[in-house]
C-alpha cells in the first residue's frame, strides 16, 4: 500500500471535520435530553451512570481532537474543577471546545496531518487518521448514551433520522 499524499490528508480532513460537525450538533442534542435529576441513572450495576457515560463522551471527544492537533495524545483525566456541573454546562463546554479543537486542526499543515502518531501503544497512525477513530469512538458512546434517555423519562432526538419522540421531517 503507498502511504497517503499531502493532498489526501488535506482531504480527509475536510471530509472528517465537516461531519465531525455534523456528529457534534447531534451528539449535543443527546447530551442536552439527559435530566439533571436522573444523572445517576444506570441500566445495570456493571454500567456507567448516565453522567459518567456523558462526561466520558464529551470529554473523550475533545482529548482526541486535542491529540490531533498536538500530535500527541495525552489522556489525562481532567481536575474535578474543569468538569461541567450541569447538563447544560456540559453541552456548552463540548460546544465550544470542540470548536475550539477543529480550528486547531484546520491549521494544521499536510505534513504535520501525515506526522505518525502513537495512541497508548494501541495504534501508530498518521495522526489525520484519528479524526476516524474519534469519529467512530464518539457515535458508539453517543448511541449507547441515547438507549439511556426513555428510561431516565426523557426524549430521544433524531439521530440519523426520526425517532419516536422527533419523527422524520422531510425537507421542503
Amino acid at each position: 500500500m503507498s502511504a497517503p499524499t499531502p493532498d489526501f490528508a488535506l482531504g480527509y480532513r475536510a471530509m472528517m471535520l465537516d461531519g465531525l460537525a455534523r456528529e457534534v450538533e447531534t451528539t449535543k442534542r443527546v447530551l442536552a435530553a439527559v435530566p439533571d435529576d436522573k444523572k445517576d441513572y444506570r441500566p445495570d450495576p456493571h454500567a456507567r451512570t448516565a453522567w459518567e457515560l456523558a462526561w466520558h463522551l464529551a470529554n473523550t471527544d475533545v482529548q482526541f481532537m486535542e491529540g490531533i492537533a498536538d500530535l500527541k495524545f495525552n489522556m489525562v483525566a481532567r481536575s474535578e474543577l474543569e468538569k461541567p456541573k450541569t447538563v447544560a454546562q456540559l453541552v456548552e463546554w463540548y460546544d465550544k471546545n470542540m470548536k475550539r479543537c477543529a480550528d486547531r486542526i484546520r491549521a494544521l499543515s499536510a505534513e504535520q496531518l501525515l506526522t505518525s502518531v502513537d495512541f497508548m501503544g494501541a495504534f501508530k497512525l498518521p495522526v489525520a487518521f484519528y479524526l476516524g477513530f474519534l469519529n467512530n469512538h464518539s457515535i458508539h458512546h453517543r448511541g449507547e448514551l441515547a438507549t439511556y434517555l426513555r428510561p431516565m423519562g426523557s426524549k430521544v432526538p433524531s439521530i440519523y433520522g426520526g425517532s419516536y419522540d422527533e419523527p422524520f421531517q422531510p425537507a421542503a
